[in-house]
């Protein structure tokens, strides 16, 4: 007697389905290095660039006073540095440290054998499809 396949999720419940996975590879690969899915998140965006703490905010969806302790944590563990901003001098721009960049590709490369295992069962073509709409959803420009 074979089981008959479930029925396809609703596009709510699917996306909020698959967010919960993705959040939980980003928790888990996070706590095997000490760090919060927030640190996480702040790594992966100072990844290929400096940035500004109310950029910073914008992207993780922090306040000033949430972003500062965030930073001040992250700084205190040698993760982040602060710089003076060379375009306005009350700005101070954020930047991974040496060992913040090893943690990053170390938290990343297991990030991302995490989603890979993720999609194993996939075959070539639909993981390029799921690619185009996750792009096509996070850069509705690039529809």
């Amino acid at each position: 007697m074979t089981t008959p396949p479930e029925d396809p999720l609703n596009p709510v419940d699917a996306l909020v389905q698959l967010s919960f996975l993705v959040q939980g590879i980003l928790s888990a690969a996070g706590a095997e290095q000490d760090l919060s899915i927030t640190q996480v998140r702040l790594l992966g965006v100072l990844r290929d660039r400096q940035a500004g703490m109310l950029e910073l905010g914008r992207h993780l969806g922090l306040d000033k006073s949430s972003m500062t302790g965030l930073v001040t944590r992250a700084e205190k563990r040698g993760l982040v540095q602060r710089s003076p901003s060379p375009h306005d001098g009350r700005a101070v721009l954020v930047s991974l440290t040496p060992f913040g960049r090893r943690l990053t590709e170390d938290c990343g490369a297991e990030i991302g054998r995490r989603v890979i295992a993720l999609t194993e069962h996939l075959s070539p073509e639909r993981r390029a499809q799921l690619t185009e709409l996750a792009t096509a959803l996070v850069r509705p420009s690039h529809v």
